[in-house]
């Protein structure tokens, strides 16, 4: 019986990738260097699969940045602006569209359907001119064949591809990207090709976009174009590769009727309904790689469970036809559970991280064919009934806050938007387009090193807070000499965002090495919610009044949303997703009403996570935004109306969120809209009005430009069209932890300078504040 991996981690277990990255970036190591660690990773990869006994091992998802990316560059689809003249694409032009140099900016990015990963979106027109310009699979698949391993190219399907791709700016938005296709297919082929001369016996097309509900000339692409590839593909197997949720009935029959197809990969773990379909009718003699064991997430399999779903498959594919396989990628697990130190021996026995995967994949496959290794699955069956029963997983006190929650209604403030705004403001007292930022200052070596040494308990707790005050009292003074409005306290003492919530929450586990990329070398290390979730103890409002202490403007208090640390960590799979989200909101809401009471005044509770989560049927995504915007409504229903509640949404697909967003009924929202060239803009232009404060921010900070005052003057003039100076807020699109300080300090000192140059076109030359408080008492758009 064989067994399939979709995909692997390609960080390292020690996020070796992310470190060459940054040091390549940094100009401290040559390419060769980067290489060679790529390479020494890749040749890890492979063996270790090959030791395990895994049949189907996949080449060529490794990559430096994102595979969208990799794909782009291999068709040479390449915007204008980066200069490319043609060629093999090298590290300055790919690096450069992912993230932008000093002259022009990065493509637009966004979340790879509804994980934590992200890719680049390409940017495609009638006039892109596709060549064959990058020769990575080819290259990679030889490479693992020269260490003796024998692989599966994947490729990003050409029709998921043109479908996950936008019109460049300038082009219609109308524009079918689908009627590429025919400009597409000759690299394919040529990619194809080479595979086949370099020894190539299978391919694997990863078709992700299958899973969503397609329109009939969108699945009418895919039979049209592997009817195009059937003569390129003959003489090897053919793998069609599918993830993440259900493949629909219509959908399913046109992947099963594909011409030159060998093979079907379906996710058994999201997609429990395409088990019916398969038994319904899977094309006779075809292959079934069953994606069994979860690819997504750190829960050990439940072995015996997954051996009786094989085992009943085996009555409608052939013995031989059928493999065992991931869900998906185990690009989104973490590397190897052997890294870490710090887990008690009761969690290690219900974790399953990449590593441990692959052995569960090929030990089903073993089972299956005879060879069941009975120590091993009776370990797994004690975990699995250890894990149901122990007492660390459930709180009474909070089982029964959720079972009052659910008796409804939900609760929500009372008042509306406007008459908040209008208490908000005479508190406040803020002026028109009121500046401030989204709440992270840029982390310094030294403050991560006493970050480090506080957790290796090297330092002491009073010189550790002495130091994070200190750090704090610098953003502050920083924030009132560049004269912005509402401040922050710049976050000095948290990592990661949902990191730092979680460690302070019951019911969460947190790893040493489990890392997981999120593109390109930022990694994150997702918190373990294991149990019911509470909150034991205040997590902020000593940093937040300590912040509040040192200035005399209003200091915001800076919170994760209950969707973003659902969607952002790997959750229990015992009970309901929605469940463990009420919970995490019930215990945001204590944090909130405390912040409240500490004498903080606007609170952001951001739920970038939001669009992440949105399932791909359109029913399903109805059930999932109403829980969703009710359990950020749980996090703030208590506050008064002087308390300011803002939010803020981040690489995201706007418009299929976008009246939920509004639903979720905070005072202010804030939307990344700089590196989608304001697509949020034409959204708001085309009807869409929102009553509260708005920003869809005025300069983006994942790559190196500096904004100028005029260019940010732009902007500003260019929202001003879609929202009245009454509700709009200037700010930049995420934190700012990434970026140095003198950027940070220029950047922020051209946007206070463009709110202040439009302040004064808006009111007049030497206008009191008197005025601005009358234009933004009586919400009135100015003539």
């Amino acid at each position: 019986m064989a067994s399939h991996i979709v995909g692997y981690p390609r960080m390292g277990p020690k996020r070796e990738l992310k470190f060459a990255l940054e040091s390549f970036w940094d100009r401290k190591s040559s390419v060769d260097d980067l290489k060679k660690v790529a390479a020494d990773l890749r040749e890890s990869i492979w063996k270790q699969m090959a030791t395990a006994g895994i049949k189907y091992i996949p080449s060529n998802t490794f990559s430096y940045y994102d595979q969208v990316l990799d794909t782009t560059a291999m068709l040479g689809a390449v915007p204008p602006r980066y200069n490319w003249t043609g060629g093999e694409i090298g590290f300055d032009t790919y690096f450069s569209m992912a993230g932008g140099n000093a002259s022009v900016h990065a493509m637009e990015m966004t979340k790879w359907f509804d994980t934590n990963y992200h890719f680049i979106v390409p940017e495609l027109g009638p006039d892109v001119k596709f060549s064959y310009a990058s020769h990575k699979a080819v290259e990679e698949y030889k490479e693992a064949k020269g260490h003796g391993v024998d692989t599966v190219p994947v490729l990003i399907g050409p029709v998921s591809y043109l479908l996950l791709s936008k019109p460049a700016n300038g082009v219609e938005k109308s524009f079918d990207l689908l009627s590429l296709m025919d400009k597409i297919l000759p690299i394919y082929q040529e990619v194809i090709a080479e595979l086949k001369a370099a020894g190539a016996s299978w391919i694997q097309f990863d078709e992700p976009a299958l899973v969503k509900d397609l329109e009939s000339h969108q699945l009418q692409a895919f039979t049209t174009a592997y009817s195009q590839l059937e003569s390129s593909l003959s003489g090897l197997n053919v793998l069609i590769e599918t993830y993440f949720a259900d493949v629909p009935p219509k959908a399913f029959k046109t992947l099963t009727t594909l011409k030159g197809v060998t093979g079907f990969g379906f996710d058994l773990v999201c997609g429990t309904k395409t088990l019916d379909l398969i038994k319904g009718g899977l094309p006779e003699g075809k292959y079934l790689f069953a994606g069994v064991v979860d690819g997504r997430n750190i829960w050990a399999n439940d072995l015996a469970t997954s051996l009786s779903i094989l085992e009943t498959l085996e009555g409608t594919v052939r013995k031989d036809k059928l493999v065992v396989s991931t869900s998906c990628s185990l690009l989104h697990t973490a590397v190897d559970l052997v890294n870490e130190t710090k887990l008690d021996d009761e969690l290690k026995s219900w974790l399953a991280f990449a590593a441990q995967k692959v052995v569960e994949v090929n030990a089903l496959a073993k089972a299956l064919a005879g060879l069941k290794d009975e120590e091993f699955f009776s370990a797994n069956a004690a975990a699995q009934a250890s894990r149901k029963s122990s007492p660390r997983v459930t709180n009474e006190a909070v089982q029964k806050a959720i079972a009052d929650l659910k008796k409804g209604p939900y609760p929500s403030r009372p008042t509306n938007v406007s008459a908040r705004l209008d208490a908000q403001q005479k508190k406040l007292n803020l002026p028109v387009l009121p500046t401030t930022t989204i709440g992270s200052f840029p982390q310094t070596i030294e403050l991560r090193r006493v970050r480090r040494e506080y957790k290796a308990k090297k330092i002491s707790e009073e010189d550790y807070v002495k130091a994070i005050k200190e750090e704090i009292s610098k953003v502050v003074k920083i924030q009132e000499e560049l004269d912005i409005d509402v401040l922050v306290h710049g976050g000095p003492e948290r990592n990661d965002m949902v990191e730092y919530f979680g460690e302070q929450l019951s019911g969460f586990a947190f790893t040493v090495n489990g890392w997981v990329q999120s593109y390109g070398s930022l990694s994150v290390k997702p918190p373990i919610v294991y149990g019911d979730v509470s909150r034991p103890n205040p997590m902020t409002v000593f940093w937040s009044s300590a912040a509040q202490s040192m200035t005399a403007r209003p200091m915001k208090g800076m919170l994760a949303g209950p969707v973003t640390i659902l969607n952002w960590s790997f959750v229990r799979n015992d009970q309901p997703r929605f469940t463990t989200c009420y919970q995490i909101a019930l215990a945001i809401k204590d944090e909130v009403e405390d912040l409240e009471k500490a004498g903080i005044h606007v609170v952001q509770i951001d739920d970038p996570g939001l669009w992440q989560g949105l399932p791909f049927r359109k029913l399903e995504q109805i059930v999932y935004l109403h829980w969703a915007v009710d359990s950020f409504g749980i996090t703030n229903c208590g506050v008064k109306d002087t308390t300011q509640i803002h939010t803020h949404i981040c690489y995201s697909n706007v418009n299929d969120i976008i009246h939920s967003i509004i639903d979720m009924d905070a005072d202010v929202i804030t939307i990344e809209n700089s590196r989608s060239h304001e697509k949020l803009l034409s959204v708001l232009h085309e009807g869409l009005k929102y009553g509260a404060g708005f920003s869809p921010c005025v300069f983006g900070i994942q790559h190196p430009e500096i904004p100028s005052t005029a260019e940010i003057t732009d902007k500003i003039n260019k929202m001003l069209q879609a929202w009245g100076p009454n509700e709009l807020w200037v700010n930049p699109d995420t934190g700012l932890e990434t970026r140095k300080h003198t950027e940070v300090k220029l950047a922020l000192q051209n946007m206070v300078a463009a709110a202040k140059q439009i302040r004064t076109q808006l009111v007049g030359t030497g206008a009191n504040s008197k005025l601005y408080r009358f234009i933004l008492y009586a919400r009135l758009p100015l003539a």
